[in-house]
């Protein structure tokens, strides 16, 4: 009985995962640090993968996670072609921390503002962190939270789907 259980857990945690991807990715624009609309969805036809990380001035997980793809991304770059963008999801509270925060660190990667949460309803989840990656206008990788090292995982997987 345990082993049927625990089979058909699996079975359906597998089929979730597989719907979860190879989704198409919502069509909207929303704005960057400047005020510009950027279509995110119009980001992903080039071929290239698009990386979307989605965090808050208020999140932890999200700030560790942004420092060390930070360290890194120059490095990533020379290897491989992708593009990425850090969404913040914060609030019409907190949305004013956001650019002080990005001045602060030396992020050197583009800032979108989902200050309505539209985009993050759209992708249906719930908090940050939340990474994905787009490409040719489809969700291909999705990663929730963060944990040091996860950056190398995204990185494997931004190369997996460069070709």
């Amino acid at each position: 009985m345990k082993k049927k259980f625990l089979s058909a857990i699996f079975m359906l945690c597998l089929g979730l995962t597989s719907f979860a991807q190879d989704a198409a990715f919502p069509d909207m624009a929303v704005p960057d640090l400047r005020g510009n609309k950027v279509d995110v969805k119009a980001l992903s036809t080039e071929g290239q993968p698009v990386v979307l990380a989605f965090w808050a001035t208020w999140c932890g997980p999200c700030l560790l996670e942004l420092n060390a793809i930070n360290d890194k991304i120059q490095d990533w770059s020379i290897e491989t072609n992708f593009k990425f963008y850090a969404v913040s999801v914060d609030d019409s509270k907190t949305v004013g921390r956001v650019q002080p925060k990005v001045n602060g660190s030396g992020w050197e990667f583009d800032i979108l503002l989902d200050t309505n949460n539209e985009l993050k309803r759209q992708l249906n989840f719930s908090t940050p962190p939340y990474t994905v990656i787009v490409k040719d206008g489809m969700i291909v990788y999705k990663h929730v939270g963060y944990q040091p090292g996860a950056e190398d995982e995204l990185f494997e997987k931004i190369k997996e789907f460069s070709n």
